[in-house]
């Protein structure tokens, strides 16, 4: 493949991620707004998980990290209905299918391309929540 026609290919790829971002933040928000799935959860408890986000390439690296917060505190909540839980449904559902709609788009078959697409709205997703959680904690009247 040339240099130009990958270039486009990831022009495409980040329209798209555009284009999805407020069905994103819209599923972390909800995720978040129903509090009784979570505890006293920390923004520094949000933050460390945007941070483990950034320094991986790998999502199961994150729901490994939520789920080993899950075993130690209940500040994640819970059991299926816990928010570690959802956030782990979303990324393996939501945010994964998402993902594939985007590939689809921009016409790319290429595992990496999913994988790296499904990573970044991850992020994204995240980052919104750390976000969302200081107006739950801070700015909510």
């Amino acid at each position: 493949m040339s240099d130009f026609s990958e270039q486009q290919k990831q022009l495409k790829i980040q329209k798209g991620i555009r284009k999805r971002e407020d069905e994103i933040v819209n599923l972390i928000q909800i995720a978040l707004d129903n509090h009784n799935s979570y505890g006293d959860l920390e923004e520094s408890q949000f933050r460390n998980l945007v941070r483990v986000s950034d320094a991986t390439d790998s999502t199961e690296v994150i729901k490994n990290f939520l789920l080993y917060q899950v075993g130690r505190d209940k500040k994640w909540g819970r059991g299926q209905d816990s928010l570690a839980f959802q956030i782990i449904q979303h990324i393996d559902s939501k945010i994964k299918n998402i993902a594939s709609k985007i590939a689809q788009e921009a016409k790319t078959d290429d595992a990496d391309d999913l994988k790296n697409i499904h990573l970044e709205l991850t992020r994204r997703y995240l980052g919104y929540g750390a976000r969302y959680l200081v107006y739950k904690r801070k700015g909510e009247i």
